[in-house]
């Protein structure tokens, strides 16, 4: 099985930056996708930013130009940057990927997700 741990969520001001981290860890052969999307009270899950395993990205466009999604294949881990942070970011945060195993000779590709950061932006 695999385990995505975020880190990096918190309390900051209107204008200010964060960095969510999110490493992977278990059974893998490779990773594919990786993502973030949040989930705000009362509101559906949103994705925020995908990236591919070679590093083609796509962002939410409420998020364009200040957010920024990069990953480490080495360590399994992807980040967010975010910038320029507004109180509608306020929001819950999940890191998610597409795995895939290796097991008796196939492979097989999962999706997993983290339990999530709270990012909180006051005004």
């Amino acid at each position: 099985q695999v385990q995505l741990v975020e880190s990096g969520g918190g309390l900051v001001q209107a204008g200010g930056s964060l960095r969510l981290s999110c490493a992977a860890s278990g059974s893998i052969f490779s990773i594919n996708s990786m993502w973030w999307d949040r989930q705000a009270p009362g509101e559906q899950r949103e994705l925020v930013a995908r990236i591919t395993s070679g590093g083609t990205t796509k962002y939410a466009d409420s998020v364009k130009g200040r957010f920024s999604i990069s990953r480490d294949n080495a360590k399994n881990t992807v980040y967010l940057q975010m910038n320029s942070l507004k109180p509608e970011d306020t929001a819950v945060y999940y890191c998610n990927a597409d795995v895939t195993h290796y097991t008796g000779g196939y492979y097989h590709e999962y999706g997993y997700w983290g339990q999530g950061t709270q990012v909180t932006v006051s005004s």
